[in-house]
Parts: C-alpha cells; structure tokens; sequence
C-alpha cells in the first residue's frame, strides 16, 4: 500500500450491531469525507476546528441519504495515524456499512489492507513496533491479565526497558570506538571494571526478561491440558463446568465421547487450551477405536494431564494403564464422584501424580485446589504487570535470545583476558536484536508480516 494513498475501511466488526465506523486516513481524507458528508448547516469539514464531531447525513453520487451519521474530525498531527483521520459513525447493519463504505471509495479512497492504519501509526512514529503489536494483543486477549500486560506494552511499558537497555549498550560501544580512535587523546572514559561491570548487568537483566518468556507464552497462548481417563469417569461434565456452558454431551452411557473437543478455558487468570478426550478402555467399536487413539496422542502431546478417577468404581486395570500413560507428564488427578462416597484414598494415587484431589464435579468441590494447583505447577503465581517483566511475544524473546548469546559472548572475552576492544562487534549485534524488539532494526518484510496479522480495519 502506497503511504501517501489515502485509505478507509470498516473498523467495528462486520455484522448488525448498534453503531458501524468506517475510518478514513491520510492526506485526502476530509476532502473525501467532505465529499459524501452533509451537514444541515452547510458547514463543510474541512472548515472545522480538528477534534470535533459533526451531525449530518451520507449521500451517494445522486444527492440521496444513505444514513443519518456522526462525523469524527482529527487533523494530523495528533491523531493515532499521524494523518488526517475521519471517522464516519453509522448505523450497524451490513448494507448500510457498506454503502456508506462503497461512496468514500468511489470518491478517492483506497480500501486499507490488514493492520493499515496502525502500519501508519508506526512509519509515522506514533508508536514503536513493540507497542503496535501490542494493540493486537489487546484484541486477542482472553484473560484479565493478558490484557494488562499488552495495555501496559501499549502505553511504553516494555519499549521503554528495551530501549535503556539498548542506550546502555550503545554507550559503551561509543567508549570503545572513542579509545580505537583517539588512542592518544587522553579522553575521559570510563574504567575497564566499570565497563565490565555494566556489560555484565546488561546481560543479567536481559537475561531476566528473557527467562520470563516461558511464563508469557502460557500466559499468551495457554497451557495445553488433556483430561483423560475411563468412559464415564466425568471428563466431559469437567469440560462443561471449566467452560461454563454445555460444551459436550454428557449421558451415563459409557463411550458417548468419540471425538476430542477442544475449548479455551480462563481459570483465574490462566488460559487453558483444554481438550476433552474420549475415555480410554478396550474396545471392538471401529469409530471409539480412532477415539482412543486419538485420546493417547493427545497425552503424548499435552503439557498438562488431568485425570480422572471415578471414587464409586475404585482404581481397576484400566486405570492402572492409564497412569501408566501420564508418567513423565505435568499431571493433577481428580478422584470424581466424592460427594457419592469414596473407594479411592489419595495416598493410593500420591506416587503417581503431582496433586491429588477429591473432586465432585456435581458441586464443584476442589475448584479452588484444582486451579493453585495448575498455578503452582507452572509457576504461575503473582506477576508483576506493571514491571514490564514477562515476555509474551515469540518475536521478542527470539530478539532478546540473539541478544544474550551475543553478551555472553562479549563477557566470555573479558573473562579470557582479551582486550575490551574486541567486544565491540558483540554489543553492536546485541544492540541491534534489541531493536528489532522496538523497530529500530527490523526489516521491511517482518514489518509486513506483522502487520499482516491485523485484522483489516486496525
């Protein structure tokens, strides 16, 4: 997309709704507004003050209303783009969005690509990469704390830490070019151990932010959880207790779940990609069969399991074998049915599994000990939001990754008594992995690809 184009397109989802906003960006956008608007005063946009807001109506190319609107009027600078930017508040409704679109392309506009206007707020140095990417965080965020931390990378937060980082690192590659090019000058620079003492608190706090990029991705995409164990066991109940909502079908015939249903669950600010497998037992029928199977590939593929045992039944052979399956896993199980009575101690279960639990899935007994226990098994406790200290973006810790390597690298030379000097490569490749982080470094093309992840109208 040319930037000097001016482009529209619909901001609020597609669909029947309250209110539809079509925006409109870059250096034409209020001639084109003024083209289609029509205020029953007369007053044409481009007259008004910028940060207003104007009543009037939509015409097509004959003269006739298309709809009654409120007109937003930003003129650049200050506007998100940096452009001059027109908002036309609609109707909802797919045809009158629509037409109300069709006119401000007939007269000059461009339809905007993917993540176009947000590109802009970026090339115009509104925003730096790390807090545009953070606008779609925003959007996607499924928990209360994954909107925190991108609502706190959108207003700086992280940008700001990678960006002090990145002046420190510059800084000693600015003593090291001074004393290679004025040797004998006698300038002031600072010590050999001051200078090594702040390459090493460089690489620790790097290092710090980068070890919190674990956490971020199951904060960011979830934690991969498979419940498992015999039919009729209440896996699928489980599943429609977490989800709140009748996600599967639940009936006290064994083997009526035949196929994985996979939900995202938010427990207590921790996002669970959670899949109800088919209960596992012996088996003639063909299609519970590729059930089964399917159940074990997902507990070879899961980084949690949850099993479940039926407290009425005991533990029998069938269970046995599928204990056998969740070794080695990060696994919680659930002694389901406790509000009927129990067969099953947990001390019968405690070698197996990490936590046990009496659960009733009937009254919800053991939800809280279910979710600290998910928590302690990930380490998921407080996390400090507001101190910029998780990493949830795969960019970010790949760029903090390259950064690292190339401190240690740097350390590694002093520490072999190799002169400072020599360094000077390793900080400026870790100076620059911490710019792609902000945008400083990055390359057109993961631009695009970024960008490319918006939704068209962001």
């Amino acid at each position: 997309m040319d930037i000097f184009s001016t482009v529209a397109a619909i901001s609020t989802p597609y669909g029947t709704g309250g209110i539809s906003i079509i925006r409109i960006s870059g250096p034409d956008a209020v001639e084109i507004a003024d083209k289609v608007f029509c205020a029953p005063s007369g007053k044409v946009l481009a007259s008004c003050e910028s940060h207003t807001i104007h009543y009037g109506y939509i015409k097509d190319s004959k003269g006739e209303k298309i709809d009654q609107v409120l007109v937003s009027l930003m003129k650049a600078p200050r506007t998100f783009t940096g452009e001059d930017t027109v908002e036309i508040n609609c109707h909802g409704g797919i045809v009158v969005t629509n037409k109300v679109l069709a006119e401000v392309l007939k007269n000059g506009a461009v339809l905007a690509d993917r993540g176009e206007f947000t590109k802009r707020a970026f090339l115009n140095g509104k925003i730096d990469l790390c807090e545009a990417e953070s606008v779609i965080d925003i959007i996607n965020s499924k928990t209360a704390l994954q909107h925190q931390i991108s609502v706190n990378n959108l207003g700086g937060a992280l940008s700001e830490k990678i960006n002090s980082l990145r002046h420190r690192l510059i800084t000693l590659c600015a003593n090291i070019q001074v004393l290679i090019d004025y040797p004998d000058e006698g300038l002031e620079s600072i010590s050999d151990e001051e200078f090594y003492e702040e390459l090493k608190s460089i690489y620790e706090e790097t290092d710090k932010l980068l070890s919190s990029s674990e956490k971020g991705k199951l904060i960011q995409s979830g934690i991969k959880t498979a419940i498992v164990g015999k039919p009729n066991v209440g896996k699928s109940s489980l599943m429609n207790l977490l989800s709140g909502e009748e996600k599967a079908i639940v009936t006290d015939i064994a083997g009526t779940t035949r196929d994985a249903i996979e939900e995202y669950i938010n427990l207590s600010d921790v996002v669970l990609c959670l899949v109800d497998t088919a209960g596992i037992r012996e088996t003639d029928d063909p299609i519970e069969k590729i059930g089964v199977t399917k159940s074990m590939d997902f507990i070879k593929d899961a980084m949690l399991i949850i099993f479940m045992a039926d407290a009425t039944s005991g533990i029998d052979d069938e269970d046995e074998k599928i204990m056998e399956l969740c070794k080695g896993k990060k696994a919680i199980a659930l002694i389901n049915k406790t509000d009927s009575g129990s067969l099953i101690e947990k001390k019968d279960l405690e070698n197996n599994f990490e936590c046990v639990i009496e659960f009733s899935v009937k009254d919800s007994k053991g939800m809280q000990e279910l979710e600290s226990a998910i928590k302690n098994l990930f380490e998921m406790g407080e996390i400090d939001v507001n101190a910029s200290s998780v990493i949830t973006n795969s960019r970010h810790s790949d760029a903090l990754f390259k950064a690292k390597e190339a401190l240690r690298s740097a350390i590694d030379a002093i520490d072999a008594f190799i002169p400072i000097d020599t360094t000077f490569i390793d900080l400026e490749t870790a100076a620059s992995a911490l710019g792609e982080i902000v945008g400083l470094t990055v390359s057109e093309e993961i631009v695009d690809r970024i960008f490319h992840t918006f939704c068209i109208g962001k």
